[in-house]
């Protein structure tokens, strides 16, 4: 199926490796245009080397209210226009919502939400009819995970502001989708793993509770994201797409 990406150009933050560079890598397989950021450089440039010349990249904090505008004139000098955008942000802290400080959730809160948000809304205003925004969210959005308070508190309240923009933008033709990943094996979830004190009974116990008995891998999630993403979905925006193997018991 032809997804209409050719040409197209989509922003990614977050996306020097994981699930954010798994969607670069679909994106730019079916022909579109991305400019991936992040905060290590380092990492960065090793994305955008594997990526090609379809690739720019941006080191940026999604916390530093001038990046979103840094990252569309960026798009538009290099590319010459913009379709859409990725949104995601690296795991925060671990830690039950009792134990975290009051710093930590004000980290977090300027980084995964209102950076979320903030970079959302003013991509919006630089898209034209046949845009797409979609935020990487979590499966915390549905069900809360051990360990990881900031998440379960911050990512269902950027679900609904997702679904929130989805309505005010929609006349404008432009769509904003959430996605829920489950259990992907990302570094992220490495990390997760290693934490525990026993990496592999962790992740034992991971496979064993997904329907699919196995734990997702990250182009599994990228190719979703780029449809998501893409013309082929023209008429899906509001909604939250779990990419879980089954995890979730909610419909």
């Amino acid at each position: 199926m032809d997804l209409g990406l050719a040409d197209r150009v989509y922003i990614l933050t977050g996306a020097s490796r994981g699930l954010g560079f798994a969607t670069a890598e679909a994106l730019v397989a079916d022909g579109a245009k991305v400019v991936i950021s992040a905060r290590d450089s380092d990492r960065l440039d090793s994305a955008v080397a594997a990526l090609g010349s379809s690739a720019t990249g941006v080191v940026a904090d999604l916390a530093d209210p001038s990046v979103p505008q840094q990252l569309i004139d960026t798009a538009k000098s290099r590319f010459g226009r913009l379709d859409g955008a990725l949104i995601s942000v690296g795991g925060p802290a671990l830690g039950s919502v009792a134990s975290l400080s009051d710093e930590q959730w004000r980290d977090a809160f300027e980084t995964v939400f209102l950076g979320s948000i903030r970079l959302a809304r003013t991509v919006a205003g630089a898209l034209a009819d046949g845009g797409a925004i979609a935020l990487v969210l979590s499966t915390s959005v549905k069900v809360p995970l051990a360990g990881l308070g900031l998440s379960n508190g911050l990512r269902p309240g950027l679900a609904m502001a997702a679904k929130d923009m989805a309505n005010e933008f929609a006349p404008r033709g432009i769509r904003v989708v959430s996605l829920m990943p489950g259990r992907v094996m990302t570094d992220r979830n490495r990390e997760l793993f290693a934490a525990s004190g026993d990496a592999d009974a962790a992740r034992k116990k991971v496979e064993d509770a997904v329907p699919m008995g196995r734990m997702g891998e990250p182009h599994e999630f990228g190719k979703v994201a780029a449809f998501a993403l893409s013309p082929a979905a023209s008429y899906l925006t509001g909604l939250s797409i779990p990419v879980d193997g089954g995890l979730l018991a909610a419909l």
